[in-house]
């Protein structure tokens, strides 16, 4: 299963979604790194140090950091839905159909 990190604005019901489907997802608060203000570079590069992909919300930001850097362990960005649990189904059929996160960018929209 993937190693991810859970950028600070991400759900925490869709962390727990993707956990119960087997992921190893790692919060900005259990890191011990919420509410710091820490730059979006830095928290790129605090997930490929530890060997995770960014899920994210932060969608923009994060594509511009995909295309500016050599090498990563993985960004999901997703946009926001209300329905967790058809998220956490969604992304984790995405990281199913990947099997390597590293450099890669994968995008996971809510359904019209």
């Amino acid at each position: 299963m993937a190693r991810l990190y859970a950028n600070e604005n991400f759900p925490l019901p869709v962390v727990e979604a993707l956990r119960a489907r087997g992921h190893d997802v790692l919060t900005t608060q259990e890191a011990g790194k919420a509410n710091q203000g820490i730059p979006d570079e830095d928290v790129l590069a605090y997930a490929t140090a530890q060997s995770r992909a960014v899920i994210t919300l932060n969608r923009r930001d994060f594509i511009r950091l995909h295309h500016g850097c050599a090498d990563h362990a993985g960004i999901i960005v997703c946009t926001a839905d209300a329905d967790y649990i058809g998220q956490g189904q969604r992304i984790d059929f995405e990281l199913r159909a990947t099997p390597h996160l590293r450099r890669t960018l994968i995008r996971v929209s809510r359904p019209p």
